[in-house]
């Protein structure tokens, strides 16, 4: 059943960290069926019950699932592995538009912010027992949020987007739980639900975001939380607006049970209003993150949201790293007070872009979506092929494996690295051979 790979260990713990180095090194391949406990305990010489602790620790690590009497098998996308993995290391000369970066030239300096708050860091230091969010960074944050219509919270400031959506799911659920998620969606995203022991629930988009009746079909089918982008989505680039708002809003006040998490990530490099969903739940957290427009270095988020789940972030995070460094903090709000990014100015420069290969792309017959942010999505009918080729072409495009769970295949392409004009063309002409491919047709897709 297992193949070359033996599962070792005399103790749970043990037997699961050889399935999981199993996993990680491709012994175990995804999708394969592990033995059944009893002939498991009887090949290790255990009790059952040790091999049951063990497949249940899996099972809470997202490494495997059960499926009843078809036994336990390793998860078609298990926790272990990373989907970074899933890309194209471009060679010597080769273009590369997969990374998902902003453009450098759009970043501001951070020279001046940070030699700031080394300054106030030096004539104040900041000692334990200080307020764990920066007063004026809580104003300047509040004040935004405030005009953007999401509902009044207490703040908390973390790590970064991603971290931030970990704590709010841990502060409210426990291994074996489903979360509605974006397909395709957020690949750091998809990774961090199994590695929580959660179950993804894949949701459909369009250019506006989770269909309705995708997200009312997964909340029908047990999903305690639901994870939506506001703009800029990755990898599609779809933004809710404000009549798909108005219905995602009618289907969570049927299920005001449901935790609401909402990135915007895209603030600051997206000029099209903000549509927040917050208020229909009973708990719902909403994150902002300075990484697209202020660099993806600045590992700061601020996190806003209902009482209790912002308690509950926030008192875990003391027990962990306690706040996130004031110098930091200082910086982004020395950077926010001067206008260093002008979000007119940066959204216009991509989506120049963007919109310059969505219409290239079109006049070749090739579907392509990128309503806004600095990606476009471009559904084709053969994945693999499709990279392979547009490598052979000079170009590295993020394979849509990186982003997807259900929905049909594609791949990504960022426009940070494109200039207008030639490169635009270039990367057209190179998309429509490498979607048509060997038998030279073109092939306009679809998404979600």
């Amino acid at each position: 059943m297992l193949g070359e790979y033996r599962i070792e260990g005399r103790r749970a713990a043990e037997i699961a960290a050889s399935v999981e180095r199993g996993v990680g090194s491709g012994g175990l391949l995804p999708g394969q069926p592990l033995p059944p406990m009893r002939e498991l305990a009887t090949e290790l010489g255990v009790n059952p019950n040790t091999v049951a602790a063990a497949y249940r620790t899996l099972r809470e690590r997202g490494v495997i699932e059960t499926a009843g009497r078809r036994g336990s098998r390793v998860r078609s996308r298990p926790a272990s592995t990373w989907r970074e993995e899933i890309r194209v290391e471009p060679p010597e000369g080769v273009r590369d538009v997969a990374g998902g970066n902003p453009d450098p030239a759009l970043l501001p300096s951070l020279a001046e912010a940070f030699a700031g708050s080394a300054a106030r860091a030096a004539a104040d230091p900041v000692l334990y027992g200080a307020a764990p969010v920066v007063p004026e960074l809580d104003r300047l944050a509040r004040a935004g949020l405030d005009a953007d219509g999401v509902p009044a919270g207490p703040l908390a400031v973390t790590s970064g987007a991603l971290d931030a959506i970990e704590r709010v799911l841990a502060a409210h659920l426990r291994p074996g739980d489903a979360v509605a998620v974006e397909d395709p969606g957020w690949g750091s995203l998809l990774d961090l639900i199994p590695a929580l022991g959660l179950r993804p629930i894949p949701v459909a988009v369009d250019d506006d975001g989770p269909l309705p009746e995708a997200v009312e079909r997964a909340l029908e089918r047990g999903a305690r939380a639901l994870l939506v982008t506001s703009r800029a989505q990755n990898p599609t680039g779809a933004s809710i607006g404000a009549a798909r708002a108005r219905e995602l809003r009618a289907v969570l006040a049927a299920h005001p049970g449901t935790l609401l998490v909402e990135d915007d990530h895209g603030h600051g490099i997206v000029d099209l209003p903000l549509h927040p969903l917050a208020g229909g739940t009973e708990h719902w957290a909403f994150v902002r993150s300075v990484a697209k427009a202020y660099g993806p270095d600045l590992r700061l988020a601020v996190l806003t949201g209902d009482e209790i789940t912002v308690d509950r972030v926030s008192g875990r995070q003391r027990l962990g790293p306690g706040w996130v460094s004031h110098l930091l903090q200082e910086a982004v709000v020395r950077l926010w007070r001067a206008g260093a990014v002008d979000t007119a100015v940066v959204a216009a420069s991509y989506g120049a872009r963007r919109d310059a290969l969505v219409t290239a792309l079109r006049a070749r017959r090739i579907a392509a979506h990128g309503r806004s942010g600095m990606n476009v999505w471009v559904p084709v009918p053969d994945e693999t092929g499709a990279v392979a080729r547009l490598l052979q072409s000079g170009w590295a495009v993020a394979p849509g494996a990186r982003f997807r769970l259900d929905s049909p295949p594609g791949v990504r392409v960022t426009v940070s690295p494109l200039g207008l004009g030639d490169d635009i063309e270039a990367m057209a002409d190179a998309l429509a051979e490498a979607v048509a491919g060997p038998r030279g047709r073109a092939s306009v897709g679809r998404f979600g």
